[in-house]
């Protein structure tokens, strides 16, 4: 059983110091409301590169996955070619905004997971999680390096590769702990940790102005926190996300 270091008080002891949170909680909305505003100023920076993607449809165009709107969101799904099945922390990410989806199409907001597993594959997993939101393969396309979030493996094996903006150190793989949550997920989607870490999580922004595709935004890693819809409800629990334990989280159909 889950256990925490925690006061009792009386309600009003528990009121003043609620009172004293909410001030703190305004000013992080505050910041969040001018870092939301700092996104939208960056500069805009057309897509020279002609991706191909594939699809349920059929094979697609950057542009074509906007579907007639003038905003694009993409989810890079890791998924990766030899993978048996998705990562676990982006399949619940996935559920998380798989209802959402038709709320930002009907808002201006086309939406598309993209990963570099087959459009077959990638058709399947939808299936079997239920989710109605448009997968696009990537396999054939430079489109997951050119936004860091696959590598090669000559990347992988020269010790060093970018991801968030930074360069990374990736020897450790010569060394991961069996016990560790990449060797656990890594196992959960067939792959070894080496194959599964050269696929990473992200998301990216575009926008369709005159014919033309520009990318205004991605984050990585730590920066896609706020779109983990249950880490946001872990996060006011009373335990909070209670991790201690490991990796506890799995596919839906799983538990």
């Amino acid at each position: 059983m889950t256990t925490i270091t925690h006061t009792t008080g009386t309600r009003e002891q528990w009121l003043a110091a609620r009172l004293e949170l909410l001030e703190a909680e305004k000013e992080l909305t505050r910041r969040s409301d001018a870092l939301a505003r700092r996104r939208r100023e960056l500069p805009w920076v057309p897509v020279d590169k002609a991706y191909r993607f594939e699809t349920a449809a059929g094979p697609a165009s950057l542009a074509d996955l906007f579907g007639g709107r003038s905003q694009l969101l993409v989810y890079h799904f890791m998924f990766g070619p030899e993978f048996s099945a998705g990562c676990p922390s982006c399949s619940a990410i996935a559920d998380g905004f798989n209802g959402s989806v038709v709320h930002l199409e009907n808002h201006d907001v086309a939406f598309a997971a993209v990963s570099r597993a087959p459009v077959d594959a990638l058709e399947a997993y939808q299936r079997r999680l239920g989710w109605t939101f448009t997968c696009a393969s990537s396999l054939d396309s430079d489109f997951n390096y050119d936004f860091n979030t696959s590598i090669t493996e000559e990347q992988q094996s020269s010790g060093t590769a970018d991801y968030n903006y930074v360069e990374i150190d990736t020897t450790w793989l010569e060394h991961v702990d069996p016990a560790s949550t990449v060797a656990q997920h890594a196992a959960t989607a067939g792959v070894d940790p080496a194959t599964f870490t050269r696929e990473r999580p992200g998301m990216s922004a575009f926008a369709l102005e005159d014919g033309v595709v520009h990318h205004t935004y991605s984050a990585y890693a730590r920066g896609l926190d706020g779109l983990w819809g249950m880490y946001q409800w872990l996060d006011r629990a009373p335990f909070g996300r209670n991790e201690e334990a490991g990796p506890w989280w799995r596919r839906r159909d799983e538990y």
